[in-house]
């Protein structure tokens, strides 16, 4: 089977990991620091956040050089050394790769707005616009897509925020400079690509106005119908489906069998659109259902079949709880801790991929920065949106809440920074960070570190395929992996009361937690408690 069907994914974001010099924004050095406590958690694989040169009005996500290291992270002799100390640990390293846009300060597109006979016009989506914008397109972030520039008398499409310009893709100069700059990576020996919105990278080349729709607020899984618009001729369009297979079929001439993972979002069939008919587009796509999760067994096992009847073997689901762009998991948990252990034993323990962002195996906290002083470009767009109104409305709009510095110790800064952090730390406890709860024995860190080992050290979990069992309470979740003759069976207990299960004879207990017990041949589960089974198949 292939690596990246059986590995864990660990994002990091940049700026907020741990910086090494003391200007309060975090970089590769620091990083490279952690790479050992990295690989004592058990990580497989290293999603970094964009490091790239850019202007920083998205944080990284406005790239003006795909192929320099930002200084405020660092060199590329650095990045070298950490990719490098990476492979050393057995981990993997993914880069995020923002194909849809560039910055607005990138050297294409200044050539680009320079003039309408610049060598580089076509390398963005121009239009005349006659008094008015070239059509009804809305952008992911509620916008008008359509971006005045006043030296040509034209406007340039962005399907996000005003700075970040799309790219043509249907100017083959620009798919091969961008497949240059994959290359460029690649054989740098980078293991794979987590591609930024690839959803958005075509649109309609007849400009056509998208349709009505009654519907306003997006959610994580679906930006089709939002702000009254069905996003019909700039999102999803099967030339998007297309360049999927391109590109997969570009890097898999490279040694170490690369991998793509697309932030795209949609109905499922719109999902195996991205993948292929054939499994032989995106490796894998990120879904989003996890991140507004209900903490009802029902709802897992509604996902858990939804995803084995929709994505079976070869494809690959993945499990999702939180990024850089969501309100962190343990929020909406209420701040349980006995709950977030059961979740993030379900997305360990399910067929897939566990996708876990930095600071879930602590239970980092969401920031309470209001949108009037967010630093996030999106907080400020909606800076007079008061905190409590936005989280009423179940809208995301002050990023920077999620991107709080991570808590390694009880020392000024939590151990993240000797200056004053880019984002404020907060207020936290020596337990609430890694050094406090590496001490303790339950502890939400050593618990992911069992989850992650559990997994990485057994080939059904890794490998198995997955069938969902009746269980005695209707609280608890019970499903099964099997691979060969080996079953792998988890109960987890999504309620308060206790539930009690009868466990296969001969199974040998791989992992307990929250309080589950086996007792006289059965399984005690208290309240939000959980435990795993392995045992043979008779032949």
């Amino acid at each position: 089977m292939e690596w990246w069907k059986q590995t864990s994914i660990y994002q990091i974001y940049p700026w907020s990991f741990q910086d090494s010099n003391g200007d309060g924004i975090g970089d590769l050095q620091g990083i490279l620091g952690r790479l050992d406590q990295i690989q004592d958690l058990g990580v497989e694989t290293i999603w970094f956040s964009p490091f790239y040169q850019s202007p920083g009005q998205d944080f990284g996500y406005d790239i003006s050089d795909y192929t320099s290291i930002d200084p405020r992270f660092g060199t590329m002799e650095t990045c070298d050394r950490l990719i490098n100390e990476i492979h050393k640990r057995k981990m993997k390293v993914v880069l995020d790769m923002v194909m849809n846009h560039t910055s607005d300060k990138h050297p294409w597109f200044l050539e680009s707005k320079s003039s309408k006979e610049s060598s580089k016009r076509d390398f963005y989506i121009w239009r005349k616009g006659k008094n008015k914008k070239p059509n009804n397109w809305i952008s992911m972030v509620g916008t008008p897509g359509w971006n005045y520039d006043k030296s040509t008398d034209e406007f340039y499409y962005s399907n996000f925020l005003s700075f970040q310009p799309d790219l043509n893709y249907r100017n083959p100069k620009v798919k091969k400079e961008m497949f240059g700059v994959l290359d460029f990576w690649l054989k740098k020996g980078v293991d794979g690509f987590r591609l930024d919105i690839f959803n958005s990278i075509y649109k309609d080349e007849s400009f056509k106005d998208n349709p009505f729709s009654f519907r306003f607020f997006p959610t994580p899984d679906n930006h089709d119908e939002a702000f009254f618009q069905k996003k019909q001729y700039n999102l999803n369009l099967p030339e998007s489906f297309q360049f999927a297979k391109e590109v997969r079929k570009h890097i898999s001439k490279y040694k170490q069998k690369p991998f793509l993972v697309g932030e795209v979002s949609g109905s499922d069939s719109v999902l195996k659109s991205f993948l292929g008919e054939k499994a032989d587009g995106l490796n894998l796509v990120f879904q989003f259902e996890l991140i507004h999760f209900e903490y009802k067994s029902k709802f897992f096992i509604d996902l858990l079949e939804k995803n084995e009847r929709e994505f079976p073997a070869p494809f690959t689901p993945t499990y999702v709880l939180g990024n850089h762009d969501q309100r962190r998991y343990i929020d909406r948990l209420g701040g349980d801790l006995r709950k977030a252990k059961v979740l993030s034993a379900f997305q360990f323990l399910a067929r897939g991929i566990p996708v876990v962002y930095y600071g879930d195996e602590i239970g980092r906290q969401e920031g309470r920065i209001s949108n009037f002083l967010g630093k996030d470009p999106i907080a400020k767009m909606n800076r007079f949106v008061p905190l409590f109104l936005s989280n009423l409305l179940g809208i995301y709009i002050n990023r920077d809440n999620c991107r709080l510095p991570m808590l390694w110790d009880d020392s000024n800064e939590a151990g993240f920074t000797t200056g004053k952090s880019w984002l404020p730390v907060g207020k936290f406890k020596i337990s609430d960070t890694v050094s406090g709860q590496k001490k303790k024995e339950n502890s939400l860190w050593n618990h992911y570190r069992s989850l992650f080992h559990l997994r990485k050290g057994n080939s059904v979990i890794k490998e198995g395929n997955l069938e969902t069992k009746s269980s005695s309470h209707s609280d608890v979740l019970c499903f099964e992996r099997k691979l060969k003759e080996k079953v792998v069976v988890v109960y987890l207990n999504f309620g308060e009361e206790n539930g009690k299960e009868s466990i296969p004879k001969g199974s040998k207990l791989l992992y307990q937690f929250g309080g589950a017990e086996v007792k006289g041949g059965d399984l005690q589960l208290v309240g939000h408690s959980g435990a795993v089974f392995e045992f043979g198949l008779r032949k």
